[in-house]
């Protein structure tokens, strides 16, 4: 049983580089092309892994040269796949992302088989989910698959931490069930209902969603930093400046950052800052797997 269970998707990333975004109608020459394994869940697995975490991760992907390409993937940084589940007639999930020179990306999801992880599929993994000591989910595979894992978690007395990406409307009750809220300033306003341009209003929005049920919220503001908000109080934390390639799965390495350091014991706010500075040398490369950094490079940029 491994200490962190991720419940969430993989995909293939389809990276395509150009000097800018084209507009509507627009044909514009890309620079490069890669195909790089991610989707949120596998990032935050391998970002955890990378980061020295045990880690397992619970899953759906097709029957496919993709699929096969993504487990081996995620095997390699050590993730135990054994809950990844192959399904027959479905492609595996698929991102088609658009990078340019400033670093800032545009994403298009295809779930494909992330859409078949089923509420049976998390009752069988009921053992693994009662062992672990945190879960950790996003929102690219089915709602009521991930409030039903939350729910067993809580049942188990196993900690949740929820990044709800891309960003839905909830299903009732869920954030009552989150211990660790992990949102940035999109999903923070379309939760809470209020606009989230800066560190004033991230706290007013994290009070809001603590208010829904979250027992503590961590915003991430991009280069601003992050805030955290819980019983004890609301801290800003500045961002670390980098040279920006890649801002794709930034957040992810944030997440796995901030999981192996919570279960490390650190306090929530140095746990945040451990996973600022995962998240910031995260935007240094390209992709999304390809950019997770290794432990010793967190602790020399904390210095």
């Amino acid at each position: 049983m491994s200490d962190i269970l991720v419940i969430g998707s993989l995909n293939m990333d389809l990276v395509v580089r150009a000097a800018r975004m084209p507009a509507r109608g627009e044909t514009l020459p890309g620079t490069d092309f890669h195909t790089i394994p991610g989707g949120k869940g596998a990032n935050q697995a391998a970002a955890a892994a990378r980061l020295g975490g045990q880690v397992a991760m619970l899953g759906c992907v097709g029957a496919d040269a993709f699929g096969e390409q993504l487990v081996a993937n995620l095997a390699s940084f050590g993730v135990d796949t054994s809950l990844v589940r192959r399904a027959a007639g479905a492609s595996s999930g698929v991102a088609v992302i658009l990078v340019d020179a400033a670093g800032d990306n545009r994403i298009l999801v295809v779930a494909g088989a992330n859409g078949q992880v089923s509420e049976e599929n998390i009752r069988i993994a009921g053992e693994d989910i009662q062992h672990a000591r945190l879960v950790v989910m996003q929102l690219e595979i089915p709602l009521a698959s991930v409030a039903a894992s939350a729910r067993l978690a809580r049942d188990c007395g196993t900690p949740v931490l929820l990044n709800p990406a891309p960003a839905h409307t909830l299903p009732e009750g869920l954030l009552a069930l989150v211990d660790t809220l992990v949102v940035n300033e999109s999903e923070a306003a379309a939760l809470s209902g209020l606009p989230v341009t800066g560190v004033v209003e991230g706290f007013a929005a994290a009070g809001a969603l603590r208010g829904q049920g979250a027992r503590q919220v961590v915003l991430t503001l991009g280069e601003q930093g992050a805030l955290v908000s819980a019983a004890e109080g609301q801290v800003h934390l500045s961002g670390f400046p980098v040279e920006v390639v890649d801002t794709t799965a930034a957040g992810d390495a944030f997440i796995g950052g901030l999981a192996v350091a919570l279960l490390e014991g650190m306090p929530l706010v140095e746990a945040a800052r451990f996973a600022n500075a995962a998240g910031a040398l995260a935007c240094t490369r390209l992709g999304a797997q390809t950019s997770l950094p290794a432990r010793h490079e967190v602790m020399a940029l904390l210095g």
